[in-house]
């Protein structure tokens, strides 16, 4: 994995006289990164502090790329990132769409994402683990490699664990190949902060640390009525209220992942829908018929019972 302009394959820059201007809207139209922010925009509801920083690491790609014509040289930006957050805020699809913005400014050949976690990182005995990590660095260079819950990687309390191999070989890859492949870690920040903490050299190879909040139960019902859009479905008036109470009363439980846990929701409510129309056959349906959902394929769910038990008073004996 040699870092030479023949593995990166990337055009040389004509250079500019001194006095010549640049048009740096021109440019950010040409490079047709706006086509993507607006994609993510689109796809996530929310997150406002995350897009925010995306357009701000682009703006500095894009300015970056201006100063190459004018040789103004200057190490590649270090484009490393972490990423926190719980599940289902999104980490996936931004990182997705990262990678599109930083092919289309040429800092990556492919721009695709591989996505991998410890297990297809390190090996399970001795000269297994650094096989694995190499096959995984190849398939990823030119683009990113997305690690999910990158913490694992690390686990201190077993002597015979190899993920530090792996970490090693990452380590190396980041510096030595940084203008090739970009790696993004992911997991829950407090076990990101530790998992730093424990590997320093980790941390001082990542630029960008980005966290995702959860959603509200507002954004999460905008999520549910784009999720619905897109498979050709919407809530009935009386279900989009009751889906937005079970959304509070499902956020309040345990393993509750944000959008992932309203497609669940959705995918379920759909089930409820195709059993209630079945046993109602006997009446001849219409496309509205097939497309709403109505209040009580929401309201069947037992999050509503679980819910009203987890909010009575102490010493009420549930049945």
């Amino acid at each position: 994995m040699n870092n030479t302009d023949e593995s990166n394959n990337k055009p040389d820059m004509v250079v500019l006289a001194d006095d010549a201007p640049v048009n740096l809207e021109a440019e950010f139209e040409a490079s047709n990164v706006k086509e993507v922010l607006d994609k993510l925009d689109r796809e996530l509801i929310g997150l406002k502090p995350v897009k925010t920083r995306i357009r701000e690491i682009a703006a500095l790609l894009l300015v970056d790329r201006l100063r190459k014509q004018f040789a103004l040289t200057s190490e590649t930006p270090t484009l490393h990132m972490n990423f926190t957050g719980n599940p289902g805020t999104g980490k996936t699809t931004v990182a997705m769409r990262m990678a599109e913005i930083l092919h289309r400014l040429g800092y990556v050949r492919e721009g695709h994402l591989v996505s991998v976690t410890r297990d297809d990182l390190v090996g399970q005995y001795i000269g297994h683990t650094a096989p694995k990590t190499k096959e995984v660095i190849k398939k990823a260079m030119g683009g990113v490699l997305f690690i999910d819950e990158a913490y694992y990687l690390y686990k201190p309390e077993n002597e015979r664990d190899y993920g530090a191999e792996s970490i090693e070989i990452l380590l190396q890859v980041m510096e030595n190949n940084r203008d090739d492949l970009v790696v993004i870690l992911a997991g829950y920040k407090d076990r990101m902060d530790k998992f730093f903490h424990s590997n320093p050299g980790m941390r001082s190879r990542i630029a960008h640390h980005i966290d995702f909040p959860d959603y509200s139960a507002n954004e999460l019902l905008a999520i549910a009525n784009l999720m619905l859009a897109d498979q050709n479905y919407h809530f009935s008036p009386d279900a989009e209220k009751a889906f937005l109470e079970y959304i509070t009363l499902r956020m309040k439980m345990e393993h509750f992942a944000n959008a992932r846990s309203v497609r669940n929701a959705l995918d379920r409510a759909r089930l409820r829908q195709a059993n209630r129309l079945f046993a109602s056959a006997s009446k001849l349906l219409n496309k509205v018929d097939l497309m709403t959902i109505e209040a009580e394929d929401i309201l069947a769910s037992r999050v509503f019972q679980e819910g009203k038990l987890d909010s009575e008073p102490a010493g009420v004996k549930r049945p």
